[in-house]
């Protein structure tokens, strides 16, 4: 009959272990596609001004160069350069923090007596929610010139060093959610599977990923937010000033956090995983399938009944309540500890993220908390599901019952929430559309809708499981034929305990048989149960959804906010302050001599900032061209103390006059003074006042 029996399939036995390998395939590669359109990093906060302006022609130097964003940035002494045509820098060095109220703006002072050029400022600077933002642009002081620095091509944080960078945010977004995942599966679903190597191994790694990404990236924040050069990650000068920065406070607060967490890990799999395992060998599971100290007090009661004396069936029912009432109390710190914790390590990204900046912040923040737990909980206790399911071969169907009931729960919490931080960050439903943010957001709520859908079909899958266990045949008592592999491990079996055999050589091959009886043994128990079968694969395709959602999310989290991407779109969209076309105006003079009254006509073209073409035209009373002894023009801005600026223009004609090449520096509300000489004695000024754009 051995050597008749039917040997299953090896490609079968293998397509059975090789869905975890394939599942981290396929997460290997969507978050190699995502890296490549999210690094770099988007800027979360904008340059909304500069003085002088990008562009602009100055006609004397100013005496520093100041920078406004859209909201609080953290900048040193080094934040901004600015460089004369040659790549000297002429500034001091030393940043000015010119904030007051909602206004956000820094500069720096320039060295006294620059000679006429372009000059290029470059600036970097670390938004609030901690993603670093660069930027640069050039300024004239006389008239443009040619410029031997070149503008950088790299924003700030890309590169090789962005690339490491967000590898290690997705690890560690990854570990959190199977570290705090996997622990609350045990904790509310399923007790006993604290005493499972599988689940054991599982958080173990969720918590190494976890503290190792946290250690890479705050060993990699100065060459990510400065340099972009590897070596700098030795920079101790560098180390020390990102510890003195919000997210390398929550750098440092989450690695003693994760201290916490390893003490929450050794407690959960030391002594209650061998409280767990004594209450299981004490006798069957329990009903609920938590701690199954219900059983082991029953065992314990009809032991003392079979008692000699009355004595001994009080002590051990002592004893019971004893171990119940420890095991309990153990449970529930546990739980809190561990709740508090998860909410800690949870509350590193929302203190230094986009929680913490924008409207609400208050609010904002708890309710970021709220949301990174139920993600965690949710997609974690799947994993930790999938692994169970795939390794454990009797795990019970009230824990997958119960699971299934944390999982909506965490759901619900995931909906009111996401809703609130939709809002928060959106701000308008256009932008659900018109920014990346918004996209993102509607591929986040499809994968979320399509999990619960596949959550529902596993609730169906779980409805059955067991069903051939409680009314099949192996309950029944009949035997199940055995494969090749594990008669012939019987055989082994036999030929160790005969002891006939005591070359190390063959023990160890009678050891990797034994192993493979085993394994065949579970899997065979796997397969008898199609219940189970139909729900690991539904588990498995969640698994699979889920991995894509917390890429997305992850993903969201490095993304310009919709509400701040649309104030950048209005602003670099709006309309000029005056129409795009020559400025023209009439002015009437009178010197009070003979001949003294007339109109100059001035045009100004384009109107605007930078270089532009005077045209003037004086008339007489009755309206002939007036040929004037003198004509002077100058230009003031007074709000911001420029001026007079003067204009000389040259004769073209007897009653027009031009100038080519006039230089508006700024934008604003400009006078002009027209001065007109009719004769020796006789000459008046005139003024209007005219919006440059």
């Amino acid at each position: 009959m051995t050597a008749t029996a039917p040997a299953p399939s090896p490609a079968r036995a293998a397509r059975a272990t090789a869905y975890l390998p394939r599942l981290a395939l396929v997460l290997a590669a969507l978050l190699a596609s995502l890296f490549t359109a999210a690094s770099p990093a988007t800027a979360h906060a904008a340059l909304t001004a500069s003085d002088p302006k990008d562009g602009a022609v100055v006609a004397t130097a100013p005496a520093q160069v100041t920078l406004s964003f859209s909201e609080q940035v953290a900048m040193g002494d080094d934040s901004i350069r600015v460089m004369d045509p040659q790549g000297k820098r002429v500034d001091t060095g030393e940043l000015r923090d010119m904030c007051s109220g909602s206004t956000v703006r820094y500069g720096t002072a320039l060295h006294t007596g620059l000679p006429n050029g372009t000059y290029t400022v470059a600036w970097q600077a670390v938004s609030a929610d901690s993603h670093p933002v660069s930027g640069a642009f050039t300024f004239s002081v006389g008239a443009p010139s040619a410029t031997s620095v070149s503008l950088p091509d790299r924003q700030v944080g890309g590169g090789p060093v962005g690339v490491v960078y967000d590898i290690a945010r997705y690890a560690a977004y990854a570990g959190f959610t199977v570290l705090v995942g996997g622990g609350a599966f045990i904790l509310l679903c399923w007790r006993r599977g604290s005493a499972e190597r599988p689940l054991q191994k599982l958080v173990v790694r969720g918590w190494v990923t976890l503290t190792a990404a946290t250690l890479a990236m705050l060993v990699l924040r100065t060459p990510y937010t400065g340099s972009g050069k590897f070596a700098d990650v030795f920079d101790l000068d560098g180390l020390q000033a990102v510890l003195e920065t919000k997210t390398g406070a929550s750098f440092v607060s989450r690695l003693l956090l994760l201290g916490a967490a390893a003490l929450f890990i050794a407690v959960l799999f030391g002594a209650y995983a061998r409280r767990q395992k004594v209450a299981a060998e004490a006798g069957p599971v329990a009903s609920d399938g938590t701690d199954g100290t219900d059983t082991a007090r029953s065992a314990s009661a009809s032991a003392s009944a079979s008692a000699s004396t009355e004595a001994d069936e009080a002590a051990e029912a002592e004893a019971a309540d004893e171990a119940k009432k420890e095991t309990s109390d153990l449970a529930f710190g546990l739980a809190i500890g561990g709740t508090v914790v998860a909410g800690g390590i949870a509350a590193t990204w929302a203190l230094a993220e986009h929680a913490s900046t924008g409207i609400q912040p208050g609010i904002a923040m708890p309710v970021d908390i709220l949301h990174l737990l139920a993600v965690a909980t949710w997609l974690g206790g799947l994993v930790a599901l999938l692994v169970a399911l795939h390794k454990v071969p009797d795990i019970e169907r009230e824990a997958v019952q119960r699971f299934s009931k944390v999982a909506f729960i965490s759901v619900l919490v995931l909906a009111v929430t996401g809703v609130y931080q939709s809002w928060r960050q959106l701000g308008s439903w256009s932008a659900l559309t018109g920014t990346s943010y918004g996209r993102l957001l509607i591929i986040k709520v499809s994968l979320v809708a399509v999990l619960v859908a596949i959550a529902c079909l596993s609730r169906k899958w779980t409805g059955r499981l067991g069903e051939v266990r409680s009314t099949g045949d192996t309950e029944a008592g009949a035997p199940v034929e055995e494969p090749a592999e594990v008669l012939a491990g019987a055989d082994v079996s036999r030929e160790t305990s005969s002891g006939s055999d005591t070359d190390p050589r063959r023990a160890a091959q009678l050891a990797r048989q034994r192993a493979a009886r085993e394994k065949a043994r579970e899997k065979q128990v796997r397969d008898a149960d199609p219940g189970r079968a139909g729900l690991r694969r539904s588990v498995l395709a969640e698994a699979g959804v889920a991995v894509v959602l917390l890429a997305v999310t992850t993903v969201l989290t490095s993304t310009e906010p919709g509400r701040a991407a649309q104030l950048e779109t209005n602003r670099s969209t709006a309309g000029p302050a005056v129409p795009n076309r020559p400025v023209k105006i009439t002015l009437p003079f009178d010197t009070g001599g003979q001949n003294g009254k007339g109109t100059v006509r001035l045009e100004l073209d384009p109107g605007r900032v930078g270089a532009n073409t005077l045209h003037l035209w004086a008339d007489g009373e009755d309206g002939q061209p007036l040929d004037l002894p003198e004509i002077k023009i100058a230009f003031t801005l007074p709000a911001k103390e420029i001026g007079p600026l003067p204009v000389a223009p040259d004769r073209d004609a007897p009653g027009h006059w031009s100038a080519s090449g006039v230089q508006l520096p700024l934008a604003g509300e400009w006078r002009i003074d027209v001065t007109v000489r009719t004769s020796d004695i006789d000459q008046t000024t005139v003024q209007k006042n005219v919006k440059i754009g």
